[in-house]
């Protein structure tokens, strides 16, 4: 019988383990979402796992120990998740939920910041204040709402100088 297991990966190396563990032929799954990051001065949308460093694998539960050791020694591969001695069984229901749950995320790529959003400007003659998030004003800027002197302006702002709060 076909069971879930999790594996443990090295550092930002989730994908290559997928690949090799794929590439041995074993059925595996890795969770990922689509987001707005700032990369240097422009917003890039990036596809990243939703677990960090983890990956989940599908095994034969009749091999038990004997089809463990070629999955510690892949590369990517930092080990199987254990409780003492013994591989954790990730339950089918929760990998398929996971699954349909990715789908509906990778959809539509998660924003960098929401209209309401409190965010914190790092940059600039601003720096140290707090904002409203309104809206994205092209690839490198963003319009917030900044109550300066009791009064409510907008501004444009580059997104690298936008922080959460």
């Amino acid at each position: 019988m076909q069971q879930w297991y999790l594996v443990h990966t090295k550092p930002r190396q989730e994908q290559r383990a997928l690949e090799n563990l794929q590439r041995q032929g074993y059925p595996c799954f890795l969770p990922t979402l689509t987001a707005e990051r700032v990369r240097g001065a422009r917003r890039t949308v990036v596809t990243e796992p939703l677990f960090a460093r983890y990956l989940f694998i599908q095994l034969d539960d009749s091999l038990q120990g004997r089809s463990w050791g070629p999955i510690r020694s892949t590369l990517g591969v930092t080990r199987l998740v254990t409780f003492g001695h013994q591989p954790a069984r990730v339950p089918d229901a929760l990998v398929e939920q996971l699954r349909q749950q990715v789908a509906q995320l990778t959809a539509q790529p998660q924003p960098l910041f929401t209209p309401g959003q409190i965010v914190r400007i790092t940059r600039g003659p601003f720096a140290g204040l707090e904002a409203v998030y309104q809206m994205p004003d092209g690839e490198q800027r963003a319009v917030v709402l900044l109550t300066l002197l009791q009064r409510e302006c907008r501004v444009a702002v580059p997104v690298v100088a936008l922080a959460r709060a």
